[in-house]
Order: structure tokens, then sequence, then C-alpha cells
């Protein structure tokens, strides 16, 4: 995973995680493409995210399920 990808990524999921936190289901395909398109948006390619990520909804998911305020910042 790039630098790039990986700054992202924490920053993304600090941003989008604790807003979902308390839904009453969690669209973790929809966080998915969310994520992939603000990442495009700004020029950072999927690839970039994913090389060393085994599944990019798990790891939101994950980050859902183990979501700690204070710990992704």
């Amino acid at each position: 995973m790039s630098t790039r990808g990986v700054n992202f990524l924490d920053q993304w999921l600090s941003n989008n995680v604790p807003e979902t936190r308390n839904a009453d289901v969690i669209p973790v395909d929809e966080l998915t493409h969310k994520l992939i398109a603000d990442a495009k948006s700004i020029g950072i390619k999927r690839e970039e995210i994913d090389e060393e990520v085994d599944s990019l909804c798990r790891t939101i998911l994950d980050a859902i399920v183990h979501y700690e305020p204070g710990l992704l910042e």
C-alpha cells in the first residue's frame, strides 16, 4: 500500500466511521463505493489502497466494529 493510500484510508475512516457507528444497518458496500469515489476525486487510484488490504469491505467493517472515539485520529 502506498503511503499516500494508507494516509488517505486512515483519514477517510476517521472522517466516515463515526457517522455510521450508530446506524441500524451498516452499508459497508456503500461506504466502500464512497471511499473509492472520494479517493478517485483527489487522484488516488484504488490500487494504491488495495495493494496490501485483503478486503476493503472487511477493513471498513472492522473499523466500524472496533471504532472507539479518538483511536482513528
